[in-house]
């Protein structure tokens, strides 16, 4: 990828990911409200999230992410960056998810960059709805972790799809303001690896 350097971005991009920060927060607590109707607390478990292959979607997301791996020391830079290369690596091999495989953002249970986690990472685990314009009403069942916790409960109305319109009208109005056109779909380890390479 073609990008401008990081302080010419930061300066240029910085109000989106303002907006992408309060679009996140708004996420957060709505996640949080309806976690909270169940008494479900994510702590981690043997069946992480943090060891399946997401892809992302959104050029925002990557630039929200990069800005706070930046704000890392150069040592821990290195560090990530380096299981950044070995998880793309592991994932490349395998057309399953690997087992084992973490994102190399994972450290002893918790994110290095737990306030810059993309969408999918903020949202995962409970129950939710998503109503698309064409295909109609999905229900997603929550994680493995949520049914040991929380059983068969009632449903409590967790609907994505506002929050799912906000991000892609952000990435629009980023997409045409900036003149970007890249595609994106890549994992969290591939967005890291490729922060060093541009």
């Amino acid at each position: 990828m073609d990008f401008k350097s990081h302080r010419e971005q930061t300066v240029t991009y910085q109000p989106y990911l303002d907006r992408l920060a309060a679009i996140f927060r708004k996420m957060d607590e709505r996640y949080d409200e309806t976690a909270g109707k169940y008494g479900f607390v994510c702590e981690g478990c043997e069946d992480s999230c943090c060891q399946t292959r997401f892809y992302h979607h959104t050029l925002i997301e990557y630039f929200y992410l990069k800005s706070g791996f930046e704000s890392l020391n150069s040592k821990d830079r290195m560090m990530i960056h380096s299981r950044a290369l070995e998880v793309s690596s592991q994932w490349e091999k395998h057309s399953a998810p690997a087992p084992g495989v973490m994102c190399p953002l994972n450290e002893a249970g918790r994110c290095r960059l737990y306030a810059h986690r993309p969408m999918i990472c903020r949202l995962h685990g409970i129950p939710h709805e998503l109503n698309h314009p064409i295909k109609g009403r999905a229900i997603g069942p929550g994680c493995h972790e949520f049914v040991l916790q929380c059983g068969v409960k009632a449903y409590f109305p967790f609907d994505r799809t506002p929050l799912y319109r906000e991000l892609a009208d952000l990435e629009k109005s980023f997409r045409r303001e900036t003149g970007l056109s890249i595609k994106m779909k890549m994992t969290i380890s591939e967005m890291l690896a490729n922060n060093l390479n541009e």
